[in-house]
């Protein structure tokens, strides 16, 4: 399976799916490329440093234009997992890949979800709201934020005393652990 990954920022999370799939091929899925919305994003340095080609995107083109599906077919993509990509997937690309386009997000779906939740807001409202547990949820990719029907789900408990950036760390761990294996479950 050929996988893109669409990226917003540092980019954690390809990092640990680009690791994982590079040195274990027999897992059949390979990364053939990082999209990225931000030229400056730190992703883009770590793809280049594990030989993943790379394409910036601008919104303009992004929302307005097809091209971007060119791209795809040329590295042959099958499958593209967002990877903390902040901009809302056009309607487009999600036809063109119904049920192959995954994303992660930092809570359990459907609470925290929507324009705006993503990051440390989530954990900042999960903290506020005193949730006892937080997780992730991996879901597929439709027109509206975080609306898409869920693949995975993995929870967390959390502790009274645990600050926003604590719960941030226990969910990171999560997404690492998790979102390959949900990805190579797909192939």
């Amino acid at each position: 399976m050929k996988l893109a990954l669409f990226v917003s920022g540092t980019g954690s999370n390809a990092r640990t799916i680009i690791d994982r799939f590079q040195a274990h091929p027999e897992d059949g899925v390979e990364v053939v490329l990082l999209v990225s919305n931000k030229a400056n994003a730190g992703a883009l340095l770590m793809a280049a440093e594990r030989n993943v080609p790379t394409l910036v995107l601008k919104r303009d083109g992004f929302n307005n234009s097809e091209a971007l599906l060119d791209d795809l077919k040329h590295f042959n993509v099958d499958l593209i997992a967002l990877a903390g990509f902040l901009w809302l997937v056009p309607a487009y690309l999600v036809r063109a890949f119904p049920n192959r386009i995954l994303n992660i997000h930092p809570a359990l779906l459907p609470d925290y979800g929507g324009k705006g939740m993503y990051g440390a807001n989530v954990h900042r409202a999960v903290k506020a709201n005193g949730e006892t547990e937080s997780g992730i949820t991996i879901h597929y990719v439709n027109e509206k934020y975080d609306e898409g029907n869920t693949v995975f789900q993995a929870a967390v408990r959390l502790d009274p005393e645990d600050t926003p950036e604590k719960i941030a760390e226990r969910v990171l761990r999560l997404e690492h652990a998790n979102y390959w294996r949900v990805i190579r479950r797909l192939r």
